[in-house]
């Protein structure tokens, strides 16, 4: 079994030094960047399982990094910032974020969700692709295909698209979504939910089979063919 590589890259040198050596005492193969710049090299010389990543740094900021690294594979992103309001995690999770921590942050609590992030990434339940309607999602790589366009899922979209394919045509509320999908060890938004499923839809298209039950849920009308 192969070391899980995680990449920290923030601005701060002492913090980025602290929780560094806290992973690396916990089990991860860690490096870390101080900038975009360092994070493209390493990106460059090797294959990263997740991207803890400050917000706020010069240069590029961390939303300008999200913005181009929705690609299948990508590494799983929790993002750190210090400004720790709702309309940031929220920007940041619509741009592909995983996860989202406030500044400053208890290293256990980090430590825990990266492990919640890399157990999600290595569960993958139903056989590699499952087709639904006009669908077809290839679950290793995590990308959805629909008449010959393929488009990629952040780990949050397809850990959404997951659950209904487990519960089709099944009203599924947010409290079910997140215990879905998120774990005991994770945050839980209720809002995070909303912005998640959202983007799942834009990405399905006009016809997107999740029918919103008002101060309810969600229902994901279509059936499963395999």
């Amino acid at each position: 079994m192969t070391t899980p590589r995680v990449m920290v890259v923030d601005d701060d040198a002492d913090l980025r030094e602290l929780i560094c050596e806290y992973l690396t005492a916990n089990g991860y193969e860690v490096c870390g960047a101080a900038n975009s710049r360092e994070m493209d090299v390493h990106l460059a010389q090797g294959e990263f399982d997740c991207i803890v990543l400050d917000l706020m740094m010069p240069e590029e900021d961390g939303l300008a990094i999200l913005r181009r690294m929705h690609r299948p594979n990508r590494p799983a992103i929790i993002m750190l910032s210090a400004l720790g309001s709702d309309t940031d995690r929220i920007v940041g999770l619509e741009l592909g974020a995983d996860d989202y921590l406030p500044k400053p942050c208890n290293p256990r609590e980090l430590l825990a969700r990266v492990r919640a992030v890399l157990r999600r990434n290595e569960s993958v339940t139903g056989g590699p692709v499952r087709n639904f309607g006009n669908w077809t999602l290839d679950q290793v790589h995590r990308t959805l295909t629909r008449l010959g366009e393929t488009t990629s899922l952040t780990d949050a979209e397809f850990r959404v698209l997951t659950a209904f394919l487990d519960h089709p045509q099944q009203l599924l509320t947010r409290d079910q979504l997140i215990d879905l999908t998120k774990g005991f060890d994770a945050p839980v938004y209720d809002r995070s939910v909303d912005v998640t499923v959202s983007r799942l839809r834009k990405k399905l298209g006009p016809d997107a089979p999740i029918r919103t039950a008002r101060n309810e849920g969600y229902t994901f009308t279509l059936p499963i063919t395999s």
